[in-house]
């Protein structure tokens, strides 16, 4: 039979629900009946939403499960089905109970949210497959990057553009979706339709990329990675580099990108007949199905979002927003006991040091150093709004197997929010910041480096030295103003660095020359170098007593493994109590500053004097050194800077800056030494050392002698009349040296030794350094000199010796 009329439509049956419903029943009245303590905490909660404004109920699982186990087992096995009723029963009971928060300012049904947290167990990403979608489960990962915030469509009244007739309710499956066709009828409109923005129901939403920790990857594999959907009050909760966790369920949603771009298109070979079956509404027949790519990928629709610190049992020992009375409630009695105690030991700058890294045996100035960067300094911004950075950058210079990359291991786990590099495998947008395109949108976002990652942490860069120039130029900005500018793509930003660099570098060629400054043995550039508040050079050297007491400690490390070593204080009580001291605030007393200003200028007089520093002593330092005295304060929990913070400050800082220069010297012999008195005339006669034979001092002994000969010449100078002379003749200064040390001399050839290194000193002070100036005598006629020169050996004797005008010493002399 032929029908000339259209047929109607059928009509749609609605099925209902009935595990919902149940559940629905059994949820309202867990709410309603669970207690703790005998309190109706749900019950409280709801009515706290009113308070504070909020549509999320945040539900703990294992109060689900021990009120009713069925009803856990189905919201954890049938989570994504089950939501809408729950959040219907938390609706029905905002409305019996607070009626006026039921409905919002347009007089519309306010939705309320579910959110479930201290699930039994977490996922990692890379364990989500099929048989996940729909289920209730929580992962943790760290966030690489973040989208903005968008509002997102979950449920659209449309118009009809025929009939004007209105489609409410129609849901949205991940992507704009309108209706099949009208539900009039007489029209049955596909394609005409208008979205009634008013009347339909919209929702902030983010996407966030969430990559699995760098412990949890399979040698030889790559990270997984997962983007999670965050929808209302969760949205903003994650930034770049946190590591979070998420509870939701993993769900199916179309893949937008490859429908856009045309990838999802039909592939075709050979004739034209192989299109058969391609029409405009999709692919028919069973043809076509083989060559279909999918157009659907998983992702991760969050409910709850967390930090994984607060589920881990770490400690945030960087907590910037923490302040003394948040972080003292977060403590039990018994650990704000042991922190009262630590507080009050007078040696818990000793036992500190010795408890970081207990598995690496000695470099005592090393683990200062650390102690002091997990401290850190106070953040402060001037009245212009310029920040000084409070974090102290440390660089770990030395020979191989030195320990240098397991300090920076420990450090890494230490801190929660750390992150550890390789400077050969890292670029400079790995470390800073890289513009990329979203596949889906098509729009640029940036996608953060290792110093973002590290915000309000620690950035360890192991093999700094191997970096490539224009790599570390890139990171100029973040090491000291702490913060990243991007201008690419249309986006100009700039992003927050905040964080502490822990640099390791080997020297050029493998070993350390100490026969160069620093700069020469490791490839960084000037800028770079003065970023660092603090450089340790470790030395391979042979030694008998510390060989043996390294290879102890190593062979007890594995053979005891934990009971080798026995710190003073455990891992969990330094963090503890750093981060109750970085609640603190120190601040400068006057004391305090005028030292700083003297160990300041002491460190530029010594930069420009007779020690050539191993690089160029700048402002930066005087910056360091206030840094390390408010870390010093905190760790000894101290309001304010005492003058013997400064101290300690400038003295790892002088040992760093020049500790390269404490190698021997060899003593310039180019015009010998005559024979010189020591203070008896039978001493004249007596052989010394051989006069080809250049002597050899240590640094100390050199810098020593220097110091106590400049002060010398200065208290005669202060002394002496206007008719006498403003300088010691050489020989006079060389007798007063050897009558100084003269209870300390066993031989009268021993100070014939001494006095011959006084005189070969003085002639590297006035040659070398410049630091002391030589005179001739006035009664001399100049024609006579150069003739009593050839003749007269003792003749350079005589010469006037004074301190150079603009050269103060650094330090007071000591008895050798």
């Amino acid at each position: 039979a032929k029908f000339t009329s259209k047929m109607a439509a059928p009509r749609v049956v609605t099925v209902l629900d009935e595990m919902g419903r149940g559940a629905k029943a059994s949820f309202g009245r867990f709410l309603q009946d669970f207690q703790e303590s005998g309190m109706a905490i749900y019950m409280e909660a709801i009515a706290k939403l009113s308070k504070e404004e909020r549509t999320t109920l945040s539900v703990d699982f294992q109060h689900v499960s021990y009120f009713s186990e069925p009803l856990a087992i189905a919201i954890q096995n049938e989570f994504y089905r089950l939501d809408p009723f729950l959040r219907q029963a938390v609706k029905e009971i905002v409305a019996q109970r607070h009626p006026d928060y039921a409905t919002n300012d347009k007089d519309q049904e306010r939705d309320f949210y579910v959110s479930f947290t201290n699930l039994p167990s977490r996922l990692k990403i890379r364990e989500l497959n099929t048989h996940k979608i729909g289920r209730l489960v929580s992962i943790h990962g760290t966030v690489v990057r973040t989208s903005a915030v968008h509002p997102e469509l979950l449920s659209g009244v449309f118009q009809c553009q025929d009939c004007r007739t209105i489609v409410p309710d129609v849901m949205q499956q991940f992507k704009f979706t309108e209706p099949t066709r009208c539900t009039n009828p007489s029209c049955e409109s596909k394609n005409a339709f208008k979205l009634v923005l008013e009347s339909s129901q919209f929702v902030d939403f983010q996407k966030v990329r969430v990559q699995e920790s760098s412990e949890e990857i399979p040698s030889g594999s790559m990270p997984r990675s997962i983007e999670v959907v965050l929808r209302h009050e969760q949205v903003e909760r994650a930034k770049a580099g946190d590591k979070m966790l998420f509870t939701g369920t993993l769900i199916v949603i179309p893949d937008i990108s490859q429908l856009a771009h045309g990838r999802a298109q039909l592939q075709t070979r050979g004739p034209q007949r192989a299109r058969e079956g391609y029409s405009q509404d999709g692919i028919t027949g069973l043809k076509a199905l083989g060559v279909r790519d999918l157009t659907y990928r998983m992702a991760f629709l969050a409910c709850d979002v967390q930090p994984l610190s607060a589920r881990a049992g770490q400690v945030n020992i960087r907590d910037e927003d923490a302040t003394i009375d948040t972080v003292i409630t977060e403590f039990t009695a018994a650990e704000r006991e042991k922190i009262v105690r630590m507080k009050h030991d007078e040696q818990l700058y000793q036992k500190l040091t010795a408890s970081v890294a207990p598995a690496i045996f000695g470099h005592e100035e090393v683990k200062r150093g650390l102690l002091l960067m997990l401290f850190g300094g106070v953040h402060k911004t001037t009245a212009d709004h310029i920040g000084l950075r409070g974090d102290i950058n440390v660089c770990i210079v030395g020979d191989p197997s030195t320990a240098k990359s397991q300090f920076l291991k420990y450090v890494a786990e230490i801190v929660p929010r750390a992150v550890y590099t390789s400077g050969k495998a890292s670029s400079a947008a790995g470390l800073t910041a890289a513009v990329v395109k979203d596949e889906d949108s098509g729009e640029f976002f940036i996608e953060a480096g290792a110093l973002m990652l590290a915000d309000n942490g620690i950035c360890c860069i192991d093999e700094f030295d191997k970096m490539d120039t224009h790599d570390q130029v890139a990171i100029h900005e973040a090491m000291e103003q702490q913060t990243i500018t991007i201008t690419k793509a249309g986006i100009q930003a700039t992003l927050n660095a905040r964080t502490s660099v822990l640099a390791a570098a080997n020297p050029i060629g493998g070993r350390y020359d100490k026969s160069k400054p620093l700069k020469g043995n490791i490839a960084m550039t000037a800028p770079i170098m003065s970023r660092f508040d603090l450089f340790f050079v470790i030395l391979d050297e042979c030694h008998e007593v510390s060989d043996y007491n390294i290879a102890r400690h190593i062979t007890n490390i594995h053979r005891l493994r934990d009971d080798a070593v026995a710190p003073e204080y455990t891992t969990a009580e330094i963090q503890r109590y750093i981060k109750f001291a970085r609640t603190l605030r120190p601040e400068l007393t006057p004391d305090a500053a005028r030292e700083l200003v003297t160990q300041y200028k002491r460190l530029r007089q010594g930069d420009a004097g007779a020690v050539k520093s191993s690089y160029r002593v700048t402002v930066r330092q005087l910056e360091s050194m206030i840094r390390l005295s408010e870390a010093l304060a905190r760790l000894h929990c101290e309001d304010d800077i005492l003058p013997s913070y400064v101290k300690e400050a400038a003295r790892l800082i002088r040992a760093s800056i020049l500790r390269v220069e404490t190698d021997d010297l060899q003593l310039d012999q180019s015009q010998p030494a005559p024979l010189i008195s020591a203070g008896a005339p039978a001493a004249a006669g007596t052989p010394g050392p051989s006069q080809d034979e250049a002597p050899i001092v240590s640094y100390e002994k050199y810098r020593n002698i220097s110091l106590r000969l400049i002060h010398r010449l200065r208290q005669h100078e202060e002394t002496a009349d206007d008719g006498d002379e403003i300088g010691l003749r050489k020989r006079d200064l060389i007798n007063w040296y050897i009558r100084e040390i003269e209870r300390e001399t066993t031989s009268e050839a021993e100070a014939l030794h001494e006095a011959k290194i006084v005189y070969l000193v003085i002639s590297r002070l006035v040659s070398v350094d410049g630091v002391l100036l030589e005179l001739d005598p006035a009664a001399r006629a100049e024609g006579e000199e150069a003739e009593q020169m050839e003749t007269d050996g003792d003749a350079t004797m005589d010469k006037m010796i004074i301190v150079h005008p603009n050269y103060v010493p650094d330090e007071a002399p000591t008895r050798l």
